[in-house]
């Protein structure tokens, strides 16, 4: 006869977990939350009749909980009736770490998961952060059917994180609650958490020395990390990303992987920045990093042979790439191409790029309206040959600037010769007259809408090297510290690429500091960067939904505009009123 048969208070669980276990109906009074138990067991595949877990669980090879308890625990350890008591610590994932004293059907598993060995208080102290105590047959196991436990969570002072538990068990206890072992499951606790925080002090002590000695004043651009701690000078502030911070708290909680006296750690391409890592050793092993961050120059591209505008192909992000990939298929199949954007936004950069190596006639309506087209010829210099045959490709700059009889000579020629070799540029601005808007209808399906700066700012930074001009002899090339470089990012840039153009050339000819660039020598709209609120919770899912059916179909703010059921007016109006707010949260649109 069993302990549990001899319990009056647990004969019905007892019961209950036989009908459970043959598959009959459960009386009432079961309590709730140890039929789930079961039922998870069940569901995990864990045998009711096992003796031990299906598999040994590998125990961690370095262990600081391990390391800080054991002192505690082997005080604590002569203090057990030894043949009726056991005491068991384990991690996180419930893998037994130390163990001493046995219990009734103590087998010493290796692993205490519900996925190993169903219902224990180990688990349930882990899921509910608090003591936790089973009894007898709450247990799934048949082994445990005479035991009682007791566990109690074991909490990082840093962090407040459960980094595992303490158990006590013993023979079954069937009197009223808390279980026997419970006040020495929290002695036990209480003193493994006090060397944490001790280990913790002196180790946070040698990461504060190992800082101060390598920043040697306010100039030099440290972090040091230990993966819950942070210690970052002012200059390196200006230059580590969250990506650059990111990596090295990775490299920080790898640490103790070496005996070397530095090692590298891998940065992001993009990080504008390298780093020379030391590791910070205390009583014996690694326990964190220091980096010393010095600025990557930006390597400019080479110098162009001709003044025309740098960038016009550059550009990674998926609404840019789009737009290129779009405008040089159709310029490769016979008809006109149209390409339209914000002014800046490098349409006839684009266009030279497309027509490169053909010999094109630039014609620029904004610097003479009245180009005299008539009866299929142009009659300004040098353009009647493209007029007659259409042998010679044309680019036409500011369609919208044309005047209202060139316009309609434009589209006859256009239904004369469908396959002309024609370029247009237009700028949407004012509501266009009847011809240009038959122009522009005509050329709709064979047109290209490139993509504000403020849509792509990831662009920036491979669009800088192009636009950068090179450096005079002896001149270092112009690269930017992360902080400038994000601040550019953030800019709205109404002028989009000629804006930016403009400013990275008018830095170029005036500095006279070497170094990078700051976000102080920037001029103050795009230092300061643009005023705006938070954006709400409601806000936020609507761009992020605008953002996501962009890329869905990207870039095209038609379909994306359809997919969403909103207007194309809508869509844009929501871009940009979403453009310069604060949204923290969320990307940029």
């Amino acid at each position: 006869m069993t302990t549990a048969e001899q319990s009056p208070a647990l004969a019905p669980l007892r019961q209950a977990r036989e009908r459970f276990l043959t598959g009959r109906p459960l009386p009432d009074g079961v309590p709730d939350d140890v039929v789930a138990a079961w039922r998870r067991a069940r569901f995990f595949g864990v045998r009711p009749d096992l003796d031990g877990p299906v598999r040994e669980s590998a125990q961690p090879a370095d262990s600081p909980l391990l390391e800080a308890a054991r002192p505690a625990l082997t005080r604590i350890a002569p203090a057990l009736d030894a043949g009726r008591t056991a005491l068991v610590l384990t991690d996180e994932r419930l893998r037994v770490l130390w163990s001493t004293g046995s219990a009734p059907g103590d087998d010493t598993c290796a692993d205490l998961s519900e996925r190993e060995v169903g219902h224990n208080s180990a688990a349930l102290a882990l899921r509910t952060r608090r003591r936790a105590e089973v009894h007898g047959p709450e247990h799934f196991l048949d082994v445990w059917q005479d035991v009682s436990a007791v566990s109690v969570p074991l909490f990082s002072p840093e962090t407040g994180q459960v980094l595992g538990t303490l158990t006590v068990a013993r023979a079954l206890w069937a009197g009223c609650r808390p279980h026997p072992g419970a006040a020495l499951a929290e002695a036990a606790a209480a003193a493994v958490e006090a060397e944490l925080r001790a280990r913790a002090r002196t180790a946070e002590r040698a990461l504060l020395d190992a800082y101060e000695r390598a920043a040697r004043g306010r100039e030099r651009a440290v972090i040091a990390l230990d993966g819950r701690n942070r210690l970052i000078s002012e200059a390196a502030a200006g230059l580590a990303s969250p990506q650059v911070l990111e990596a090295l708290e990775r490299g920080a909680r790898a640490r103790g992987r070496d005996t070397g006296e530095s090692y590298d750690v891998p940065l992001p391409e993009d990080a504008g920045c390298t780093a020379e890592i030391t590791p910070v050793r205390h009583e014996g092993r690694v326990i964190g990093l220091v980096a010393v961050l010095a600025p990557r120059p930006v390597e400019p591209g080479p110098e162009p042979s001709t003044p025309r505008p740098g960038g016009a192909l550059v550009g990674g992000s998926v609404a840019w790439r789009h737009a290129v990939a779009r405008a040089t298929e159709l310029f490769r199949t016979p008809g006109p191409v149209l390409v339209t954007g914000e002014r800046g936004t490098g349409k006839t950069a684009l266009a030279l790029e497309l027509l490169d190596g053909t010999d094109p006639l630039v014609v620029d309506a904004a610097e003479s309206p009245e180009l005299g087209l008539k009866d299929g010829e142009w009659e300004v210099a040098s353009a009647g040959e493209w007029g007659r045959t259409g042998d010679r490709p044309l680019l036409l700059r500011h369609a919208e600037r044309l005047s209202q009889p060139d316009v309609a000579a434009l589209n006859s020629l256009l239904e004369e010769q469908p396959d002309a070799r024609l370029i247009a540029t237009h700028t949407p601005g004012t509501s266009p007259g009847p011809c240009l808007q038959r122009l522009l209808d005509t050329l709709a399906a064979r047109s290209v809408t490139l993509p504000a700066l403020r849509e792509r700012p990831e662009d920036i930074r491979e669009l800088l090297p192009a636009l950068t001009p090179g450096p005079a002899p002896g001149s270092p090339p112009l690269t930017w510290t992360l902080d400038a470089l994000r601040a550019l990012e953030q800019h709205p840039w109404p002028g989009n690429v000629t804006e930016l153009a403009h400013l990275v050339r008018a830095l170029a000819g005036t500095r006279r500091v070497f170094g990078p660039v700051r976000r102080g020598e920037l001029p103050h709209p795009v230092r300061e960067g643009p005023a705006g609120r938070t954006l709400s919770p409601m806000e936020l899912a609507e761009r992020s939904a605008i953002l996501e059916a962009l890329r869905r179909h990207g870039g095209n703010k038609a379909r994306a505009a359809t997919a969403l059921g909103i207007g194309r007016a809508t869509l844009y109006r929501k871009l940009r009123e979403y453009q310069g707010r604060d949204a923290p949260n969320g990307p940029r649109p």
